[in-house]
């Protein structure tokens, strides 16, 4: 089937973040990890590419995103979604705004919008400032973020030192209008060779009437939710056929693994949460690591029941992470810890995890590398933004979860299960 909307994601998280709320069509949705090395045989109505270039350089983020693009149109794809997280994740140098100007340039385009609002994770956007529940973006827990800290809430600020052309503003004055006027509104900004538009958006309302508006642009930007309307939309004006492939779900046996590297807030009371249920849990210490290496955390592993979902996890408080960062350098905690979890997935698997549950975005991506997977099969969503997934490792049927580190609710371990039990 010629592939009707080309996703692109910056991380593995935000992947399936967007593929679950895709998914919540019944359409099957297809997510790749990486650029497949072949052009495309067989394809779905929605495909989606996880990257892994939200805190890569920005020549080689700009690349993997371009080639991303070109396998996308091989599928047949003529509209195309550039995601990023919720939080506008990000440095002075980008990534956001230089893959999006990439991109447009190479789809011959002059104007696309930037919209992270998620109202049902708590993040809207007004008059261009960016909003965690109540808090400012600057003011969140986000400003502590040990890779890309947020010191500023304003997203024309945010973006305007990523890119080279203007940047401008349809605030919600201009969507409470309704679909009709915000088109009219970018047109105007276009006209104004405004090619850089932040939109701002509240509420889920809101998100309807962007998508409506923007339903028919070649490149849309933002965070998974502003997309979530388009399968509707599509099935609507004919562009996706009514029989259009459904999801499936296999079964899954229990044994399972969960793995958390995220240091949000979030993450950190969802660990606390599940540690407090009797969970058996090991903690992961980087300085420890350094000196003993694996072995102790495989050797615990390897003495668990894995019917009982065991915990393995480097989330701590901002103090402590700040803290193993002096000691050995920021990106080493990061590395090493990414690929401890990585080796745990994979020591899991062999010994019969058959679903793995993972938190953080960085780590996401070091597991699903370490598992050799390069396709999921969106399922059910366990929290908005964070479905079960379903793909083969070493010639097992695995259910994998992805998790943002913000994204679900304190007591998401133990949901998720329940989630793949009751189904």
């Amino acid at each position: 089937m010629t592939t009707v909307l080309g996703c692109i994601a910056d991380d593995f998280t935000g992947a399936t973040d967007l593929a679950g709320l895709l998914a919540r069509s019944g359409v099957q949705v297809s997510l790749r990890i990486g650029v497949p090395s072949e052009l495309p045989k067989k394809t779905g109505p929605f495909e989606v590419i996880a990257l892994k270039c939200r805190n890569a350089p920005v020549a080689q983020a700009v690349a993997e995103c371009r080639a991303a693009l070109v396998w996308l149109q091989a599928a047949g794809a003529k509209r195309f979604f550039w995601k990023y997280c919720s939080t506008f994740d990000c440095t002075d140098e980008g990534n956001i705004g230089p893959v999006a100007e990439a991109l447009m340039s190479d789809l011959g385009i002059d104007q696309t919008i930037y919209c992270p609002a998620f109202p049902e994770n708590g993040r809207s956007i007004f008059m261009g400032n960016l909003f965690v529940g109540q808090q400012p973006l600057a003011e969140s827990s986000m400003r502590d973020h040990p890779l890309t800290p947020m010191r500023d809430s304003n997203l024309m600020r945010l973006l305007s030192p990523q890119v080279t052309k203007p940047v401008g503003l349809a605030d919600r004055l201009s969507v409470a209008k309704g679909a009709a006027a915000l088109r009219a509104k970018l047109d105007i900004l276009k006209g104004e060779g405004i090619a850089h538009v932040v939109v701002d958006a509240v509420a889920d309302p809101d998100l309807e009437i962007i998508a409506e508006a923007c339903q028919n642009m070649s490149l849309m930007t933002g965070g998974s939710a502003v997309a979530k309307s388009l399968p509707a939309l599509y099935l609507a004006d004919g562009t996706l056929s009514a029989d259009a492939p459904q999801m499936q779900k296999p079964e899954i046996a229990k044994e399972t693994i969960i793995l958390s590297g995220s240091c949000s807030a979030m993450t950190n009371a969802q660990v606390s949460e599940y540690i407090a249920r009797g969970a058996p849990e090991y903690l992961l210490d980087p300085l420890s690591l350094i000196e003993t290496g694996l072995d102790p955390v495989l050797a615990w592993l390897a003495e668990q029941d894995l019917t009982k979902a065991p915990l393995i996890y480097a989330t701590a408080a901002p103090g402590n992470v700040k803290a193993a960062q002096r000691a050995i350098g920021v990106a080493k905690v990061g590395d090493l810890i990414e690929q401890t979890l990585a080796s745990c997935a994979v020591a899991a698997r062999d010994a019969g995890a058959r679903r793995i549950i993972v938190a953080g975005g960085e780590t996401s991506g070091a597991v699903t590398q370490a598992l050799c997977v390069t396709q999921l099969d969106i399922g059910v969503e366990i929290a908005s933004g964070v479905p079960w997934t379903f793909c083969h490792s070493a010639g097992h049927q695995i259910a994998l979860t992805l998790k943002s580190g913000n994204f679900g609710a304190p007591t998401f371990f133990h949901d998720a299960q329940a989630r793949l039990d009751n189904l």
